[in-house]
């Protein structure tokens, strides 16, 4: 990894710039390309601040830190820049994969919109198989179920998927696609 080390209000260290090197070595295990990353040091009163733009594997990812001790920042900085690395990186695999869509239609069946809902483990997701019938016969089949709330079947003249549903009133409501 290509490393550039800058220094803002601050003396240059050799120490500080291999303890930095040695520290984004060991990123190259998640990069598969070689990767450039900026290092900027900086010194404003009492905040010794590092700043670390990583660049390279079609991905740009950026992180600063700020702390009273400069190798303190530099390690808290790495690990935001692991975590970040971690993420893009599952996200990659995810989309080559096809868990990305798996998993964006489990949270919005959830309706958390992301991990941490509190009712998570309330809810179940439910896989609905579903057969060829008349609208007659899915009326009966809707009418055999306990759980009445809807039915969803393939239309068997028009091939498609419909979803027969119990409205309010009692009554039955048919849902077509166009």
């Amino acid at each position: 990894m290509h490393t550039s080390v800058t220094f803002k209000n601050l003396e240059p260290s050799d120490s500080l710039r291999s303890y930095v090197a040695d520290k984004l070595d060991r990123f190259d295990k998640y990069l598969d390309n070689p990767a450039v990353a900026a290092v900027v040091f900086s010194v404003e009163k009492f905040r010794h601040s590092a700043e670390i733009t990583l660049t390279g594997d079609r991905l740009n990812i950026n992180a600063e830190e700020e702390n009273q001790d400069m190798y303190t920042a530099i390690d808290k900085v790495l690990d935001k820049l692991e975590k970040q690395l971690k993420k893009n990186k599952q996200k990659i695999r995810d989309k080559r994969t096809g868990k990305a869509r798996a998993r964006s239609q489990q949270d919005e069946a959830m309706g958390s919109g992301g991990e941490g809902s509190d009712d998570e483990s309330s809810l179940s997701i439910e896989t609905i198989e579903y057969k060829p019938m008349d609208v007659e016969e899915a009326i009966l089949q809707m009418d055999l179920l306990e759980d009445d709330s809807f039915f969803v079947f393939t239309n068997s003249r028009t091939e498609r998927v419909n979803v027969l549903y119990r409205k309010k009133n009692g009554g039955l409501g048919l849902i077509e696609p166009m």
